[in-house]
């Protein structure tokens, strides 16, 4: 009997690797790294990247590890295969390590005890030529897709994939890891509602968001929080308080308050753990819900505690729309590098997956609108914000 011929379509569907048209010598080797902090969803973006290059152009892929880091004087590496993304789809974190340190263009290296910031960009660009890569996947928050432009411009050949849990990254409307982080938030917050009921106490959830209030707002919103403080809108800790006192008159005797590790009172400053090292460096966030619950138990008398989330927002399985999003990054992220449309970033637009300029995606960030819908729908339902009624119109 003749044999039956398998059709391309066919071949696809048995997971075999789409044979391309690209001519010998072409696009067939490309390198991907994970940096700054963590996300639920990282894992999620690799897996689709290495079965989309690997399954549809028969590509091989090479993970960059420790960030950047894995480009500089010990570069490490290692192949990824189908074998190595298998069951990572529900897996947090990322199996190629990630940093939030080693800026090639601001590297920190100590001379004759001092330390000293120099530009080893060049040893990044000459390690990645030596491994054949044909382009850099960098999947980052804004710190990393700068560091990602600034290569490009050097003559690397870069996509970028949006990655903060913030949800702070210009010309994308989502980024993958916040919904899940919102999730781990307002799970918080469900818990700390019946202890707060019954010991009558006010509890302080303090969430990150250095820049933005995102975590905050959304959780908050959908936990059910009495006040609400992000960095888009200074508070003033009297209209805090005033809010409690009103909740214990009403018969209320607990408040639930979620406050963005970047929120800062009238005329103040954010509170820092850890001031910068450096004038290219960056100050460690930390103790805003210890300093804001202090001032409410000596103006109120009522016994405040905080919860800090810190890293528990980072950790975890992905939830299915992070799931889904990061895939479709993925896939998006080899279409662009298949396409040869180098410098740009993969983003999220009205539902659907499209592409922007590194150069338009940094530099800014995405603020919530203090006067917006989010904001007016949470006070009108009574959330308190902390405004300084005399500012208002």
């Amino acid at each position: 009997m003749p044999t039956k011929k398998t059709t391309k379509k066919e071949s696809r569907a048995k997971g075999k690797p789409r044979p391309t048209t690209k001519a010998a010598g072409d696009m067939r080797r490309i390198g991907v790294l994970t940096g700054g902090g963590d996300a639920p969803g990282l894992n999620a973006v690799l897996r689709a990247l290495v079965k989309t290059a690997i399954i549809q152009h028969g590509w091989e892929v090479i993970g960059i590890e420790e960030g950047f880091e894995g480009l500089l004087k010990k570069v490490r590496t290692r192949k990824l295969g189908m074998k190595d993304v298998r069951g990572l789809l529900p897996r947090g974190g990322t199996i190629l390590g990630s940093t939030n340190r080693g800026n090639p263009f601001e590297h920190k290296q100590n001379k004759h005890g001092k330390t000293e910031i120099v530009d080893i960009s060049d040893l990044a660009m000459k390690n990645y030529k030596k491994l054949g890569l044909d382009a850099l996947v960098v999947i980052g928050g804004d710190g990393s897709l700068k560091i990602a432009h600034q290569f490009f411009n050097k003559g690397m050949n870069i996509v970028g994939v949006p990655k903060t849990i913030d949800n702070d990254l210009m010309a994308t409307d989502a980024t993958f890891g916040f919904r899940t982080a919102v999730q781990t938030a307002t799970d918080a917050i469900d818990k700390l509602h019946t202890t707060a009921e019954s010991h009558h106490r006010a509890m302080i959830l303090e969430v990150m968001g250095r820049y933005v209030g995102w975590i905050a707002l959304e959780s908050g919103l959908a936990g059910g929080a009495d006040i609400i403080l992000i960095p888009e809108i200074p508070y003033d800790i009297k209209e805090v308080c005033d809010k409690i006192h009103r909740r214990n008159k009403s018969g209320s005797k607990f408040s639930i308050i979620v406050v963005s590790e970047g929120a800062k009172p009238l005329d103040g400053e954010v509170t820092v753990t850890e001031k910068a090292k450096t004038p290219h460096g960056i100050e460690r966030l930390g103790g805003v819900g210890n300093k804001i619950a202090a001032q409410i138990t000596e103006l109120t008398g009522v016994e405040t505690r905080v919860t800090v989330l810190g890293h528990l927002q980072r950790g975890g399985s992905p939830s299915p729309f992070d799931r889904i999003l990061s895939t479709r990054f993925g896939v998006k992220a080899v279409e662009l590098v298949e396409q040869e449309r180098f410098g740009r970033m993969v983003c999220y637009r009205d539902y659907r997956i499209d592409s922007v300029k590194i150069e338009d995606a940094v530099g800014s960030f995405k603020s919530v609108d203090p006067y917006g819908q989010l904001v007016g729908a949470a006070e009108s339902i009574g959330i308190e914000f902390g405004r300084h009624t005399e500012h208002e119109a």
